[in-house]
């Protein structure tokens, strides 16, 4: 049976990348970071697969509504916050805790009349992205406690990647001063964060023992690595997904033959063509050049010419047998999406959050 690209996605994997992550901050409380449908894995099935963290936490309200509206009960966390009152509005409804980074998300909290929502405040350490700014955040716990059921603080690393970066230990350091004496909760790593960061992180052990501290992988939950040059196996995690397709053609390619758009690649000798039912439209990029790996029947073979819409075009070598209906890998366990994405000048967050689904993708326990 051959088949369009189609993600194949390990429920198992994703449970026994949870057990690692919670064992390297006992106690502490977790945030699964799902937003982007939940890293290209599937936002629904994902969040079904996580009964073992404290909160799911999603980027738009539209993720946090379609997580409500399919019957997920667990405590969500719209980390983004509202972009108006009435997002206030329906978050409460939806029983939502709200991010707030922004004088304007707190004028509205202060002007809601509802119920109060739990409010996870985000201070900008370093990021320069969102967040307020440390010497506003006094201000901003004062008057978000008076219309907060709950206040919580966050802030998000910037560079934690790079173990060699000394931002990360100035965010620390500046945000450990606004915790001093504070009586709620705190969130600060993310995957990078606690793989890489775990000693740095020893001033909030009180905060984990007393429950208090919050960790928020992401990329780790589905197998992949956050550090440059590093795969997933190398943390001890497993990839959840594998990308795969089929041949959907075979055929002889002679020596001088072009090959794709604009005949970029040219046969230097006699070989076996073999084309993939995946392209662009898939999420297997424009951008993977030439000589990228696959894996056809579990051999490595190279990508040669563009990446069509619908179709990429492999050199299976002159003495292949593959034949139509053959099941090609584009990444997955022998062949990790972190290889991938260097081979296409990226990030894996961006191939896997990049896959489109046009083909229903297969969920296993196994």
């Amino acid at each position: 049976m051959t088949f369009g690209a189609r993600a194949r996605i390990r429920r198992s994997a994703i449970r026994h990348n949870l057990q690692l992550i919670k064992s390297k901050t006992p106690g502490a409380r977790v945030m699964a970071v799902i937003k982007a449908n939940a890293y290209g894995h599937g936002l629904l099935p994902v969040a079904a697969t996580l009964d073992g963290v404290d909160c799911l936490a999603v980027a738009r309200l539209e993720e946090a509504r379609k997580l409500r509206n399919g019957g997920i009960k667990k405590s969500i966390a719209l980390l983004g916050g509202a972009l108006s009152m009435e997002d206030i509005e329906e978050a409460v409804l939806l029983d939502i805790q709200l991010g707030v980074h922004d004088e304007q998300q707190i004028r509205w909290l202060e002007d809601y009349k509802g119920a109060s929502p739990i409010v996870w405040l985000k201070i900008d350490t370093g990021m320069n992205r969102l967040g307020i700014h440390p010497s506003h955040s006094a201000d901003a716990i004062a008057r978000l406690r008076t219309c907060a059921s709950d206040l919580r603080l966050m802030t998000h690393f910037s560079s934690a990647e790079n173990p060699d970066d000394p931002t990360t230990q100035d965010q620390i350091s500046r945000f450990l001063p606004l915790i001093d004496d504070f009586d709620g909760d705190v969130s600060i790593a993310n995957s990078a964060g606690l793989l890489g960061w775990g000693d740095a992180l020893a001033p909030l052990d009180e905060f984990r023992r007393q429950g208090r501290m919050w960790i928020r992988p992401g990329l780790a939950l589905y197998g992949i690595s956050p550090f440059p040059g590093r795969f997933g196996a190398d943390l001890g995690l497993e990839p959840a997904m594998q990308f795969e397709a089929t041949l959907m053609s075979v055929k002889e390619l002679h020596a001088g033959d072009r090959v794709g758009y604009g005949g970029t690649w040219q046969a230097a000798e006699d070989t076996m063509l073999g084309i993939v039912a995946a392209g662009y439209g898939d999420g297997y990029t424009r951008y993977i050049p030439t000589g990228t790996p696959v894996l056809v029947n579990g051999r490595r073979v190279p990508v040669i010419g563009r990446v069509s819409m619908d179709l990429a075009a492999v050199d299976l070598g002159a003495d292949a047998s593959d034949r139509v209906g053959d099941l090609v890998v584009l990444w997955g366990d022998q062949l990790p999406v972190e290889e991938i994405a260097e081979c296409a000048g990226t990030i894996p967050y961006q191939l896997l959050t990049g896959v489109t689904h046009r083909e229903r993708p297969v969920y296993e326990d196994i």
